[in-house]
């Protein structure tokens, strides 16, 4: 019997791999800056509100000290270590004393508003909530001047402390507190020289991604023993600036508004095929999950 064998069904095609999807960046997500002018304005503004408050504060002399011999009597209470001792190492060296008077005098508000114009310029998502966080601090810090006023060490007899501003200089206070037209200086509680500077290393921990980032906190530090030091502030001071800065990130975590912007990625012809190495979903003006991860106990003390 014949056999007979038919030609098979051609084999399809079988097509080669698809070529890999082509690897381009994404767009950089547009920096959505609140408007300059109305910043400066803003932080202008808030500053001479402060300012001006503060001033309502002086003139409350026997209060002041009344609360001074309170503070100083509950931290012994509390076995703090005395302000004296760190004041007498520093008074072991004529030139630590300048420094540490400069320090005081001259770093607090440029370095914060060097702070803000960082933040502003180069990572503006942050400097929203940063900008809100450092003005419900000082609206805070305003309340309680007003409603504590609080002679410092400097100030207190019982303190055994030396004005390290008025015998070594420089200094930002005039002889006589009742007769000082640029500050009150009753207004030792809390001390916004720690809080400031506090919020000025947590601002950038949570802005930053460099392994070296946390070494921000020796700012706040060096601050706190400055401030000690030269007697201008008390522990507890630092120890209240502290508490008030936790609440206030709380209180912006908690009603800031965290509205997400969708950010237009810039794609190829082939949108298809391309994978970015970024999608951004969101750039939220709320408090970072790091502010929030306990780097206020870190640290604390105008």
């Amino acid at each position: 019997m014949d056999s007979r064998t038919e030609p098979s069904a051609p084999e399809p095609d079988i097509p080669d791999d698809p070529p890999a999807p082509v690897r381009t960046r994404a767009a950089r997500p547009a920096l959505n800056r609140p408007p300059l002018l109305r910043e400066l304005l803003l932080v202008v503004g808030l500053f001479a509100v402060y300012k001006a408050g503060r001033q309502l504060a002086t003139g409350h002399t026997e209060a002041a000290f009344r609360n001074a011999h309170h503070v100083w009597d509950a931290e012994r209470a509390l076995r703090l270590p005395g302000e004296g001792g760190v004041q007498g190492a520093l008074l072991h060296s004529d030139t630590l004393v300048h420094l540490a008077n400069t320090y005081y005098a001259a770093v607090h508000f440029p370095a914060t508003a060097l702070f803000l114009v960082w933040l502003y310029l180069r990572r503006p998502s942050h400097y929203v909530w940063a900008r809100r966080v450092l003005a419900v601090l000082t609206a805070a810090a305003l309340v309680l001047h007003l409603a504590y006023p609080l002679a410092p060490p400097r100030l207190l007899k019982l303190t055994g402390m030396v004005d390290t501003g008025q015998v070594y200089g420089p200094t930002v206070y005039g002889a006589a507190p009742h007769a000082d037209t640029m500050a009150n200086q009753f207004a030792a509680m809390p001390s916004l020289h720690v809080g400031w500077a506090l919020m000025v290393a947590i601002g950038l921990i949570a802005a930053v991604r460099s392994r070296w980032r946390w070494l921000w906190l020796l700012h706040p530090l060096l601050t706190l023993l400055v401030v000690v030091a030269t007697a201008n502030h008390y522990w507890l001071d630092a120890v209240v600036a502290a508490v008030l800065l936790a609440g206030a990130l709380a209180a912006v975590r908690h009603f800031g508004t965290a509205s997400p912007r969708r950010v237009r990625l810039v794609t190829s012809d082939t949108a298809s095929n391309t994978v970015p190495d970024a999608v951004p979903d969101a750039v939220p003006d709320a408090v970072p999950d790091a502010v929030s991860a306990g780097v206020v106990g870190s640290g604390a003390g105008r």
